[in-house]
């Protein structure tokens, strides 16, 4: 028996990019930035950032796209691929890609305009709706 799962907090490195394939189902793709506090050989704390590509499918693509922008906290769930790929020079490249199953918006309202988000908690038992340009979004307005 095998598994992988990957659960990751952290922050939209851009703004996603929605598109469609073919069959007309949406795909949503962002960057998403986690930090760690390391320790280094001198002692000094130094903050680590690590980078995964995050793939969403059917409506939480649509949600994401909707909701989500550079900077955004969020909750992801899914498994993850290393996916290898050529540079310009020639030079093999690895990137950590997700491909998501589960995604949780964090946070409320930022006092900002442009950065709109819906409200959730993390456990399935609680759910709160945010006022999103004066319409008030319920749970049954969220595709997820």
């Amino acid at each position: 028996m095998s598994f992988n799962k990957i659960i990751l907090v952290g922050n939209l490195g851009r703004d996603p990019e929605l598109r469609y394939t073919a069959q007309g189902t949406p795909v949503c793709s962002f960057t998403l930035a986690t930090n760690e506090r390391r320790r280094d050989k001198s002692g000094e704390s130094q903050d680590v950032t690590t980078w995964f590509r995050v793939t969403l499918w059917g409506r939480q693509a649509e949600a994401a796209s909707q909701y989500l922008t550079k900077g955004r906290p969020v909750y992801v769930e899914g498994r993850l691929r290393v996916e290898e790929w050529t540079d310009r020079d020639n030079r093999s490249r690895y990137t950590l890609e997700v491909h998501a199953t589960d995604m949780q918006f964090i946070g409320g309202r930022s006092d900002d305009a442009s950065h709109t988000s819906a409200k959730s908690e993390s456990t399935s038992e609680t759910s709160d709706s945010a006022s999103i340009s004066d319409h008030e979004i319920t749970d049954d307005d969220i595709p997820f």
